[in-house]
């Protein structure tokens, strides 16, 4: 495990996809830094940080065991590697919201964005962007954004939840690589937000409709029962789960 820290930089995962670009890296290189500058989300978002008060990294993951239709299996390893690792801290009320946000207290504190590298068709290595709020208290105009202080109240060291998570993620990893993956899978279905729950959906037109999320498919999509006893399957651009 080999870990660079930066002051500032525009993006941890833009900057780890550079240095990949440029040299072979090792597997579980690590870019941690104080600020970013152009963090970015899922779907083109912006991601907003306090200078020094929130953990934001990227980590450099080799891959080419991982056939390209099982890339989900990524979200799904970091999601958990997340939970797991702040449950240990006795975060409350955690959660993954499909299908890679964490939640604690129904409110998000952590985003995950992942960049697949594919070479000769092959998913070669992945980039894993993680955003994780713990020490800021005020986030504007974001109504459902929260972090691990705001939770329960306790200042957290930033190097520590760095080397938790870190270490949460190699275990999985390694789980994956012995077949474990009924495991994995599991795991991640037991910790969705609303799990067979009746919920409301808004589908990609803007319309609301309601339904149950019953679990994910291996490709990641959301399996929701809706009210005509049928279970359809979206993937995260046609529905998106209301809090």
């Amino acid at each position: 495990m080999h870990i660079i820290k930066l002051d500032a930089t525009d993006s941890t995962n833009t900057y780890l996809r550079k240095l990949s670009n440029g040299e072979k890296l090792n597997d579980f290189t690590v870019i941690v830094t104080n600020r970013q500058n152009k963090g970015r989300g899922q779907m083109g978002t912006v991601w907003e940080s306090e200078s020094n008060k929130n953990l934001i990294f990227s980590v450099f993951k080799d891959l080419s065991a991982l056939k390209i239709e099982d890339s989900f299996m990524i979200s799904m390893i970091t999601s958990i590697s997340i939970l797991e690792a702040l449950k240990k801290m006795a975060i409350p009320d955690l959660f993954v919201k499909w299908p890679n946000d964490i939640l604690s207290d129904n409110k998000k504190i952590c985003g995950i964005l992942i960049e697949n590298l594919i070479k000769n068709n092959k998913l070669s290595s992945s980039i894993i962007g993680i955003g994780l709020n713990v020490n800021q208290l005020k986030f504007n105009n974001l109504p459902n954004a929260s972090s691990l202080k705001s939770v329960t109240g306790q200042h957290y060291n930033l190097d520590e939840l760095l080397i938790n998570i870190l270490s949460m993620m190699k275990q999985f990893f390694d789980l994956f690589e012995k077949g474990e993956i009924r495991q994995i899978r599991q795991k991640y279905k037991d910790g969705l937000f609303r799990i067979n729950k009746p919920s409301t959906f808004k589908d990609k037109n803007g319309n609301l409709f309601s339904g149950i999320i019953k679990g994910v498919t291996d490709s990641g999509k959301l399996k929701i029962l809706l009210g005509d006893d049928t279970i359809n399957k979206f993937d995260h651009k046609e529905a998106v789960l209301l809090y």
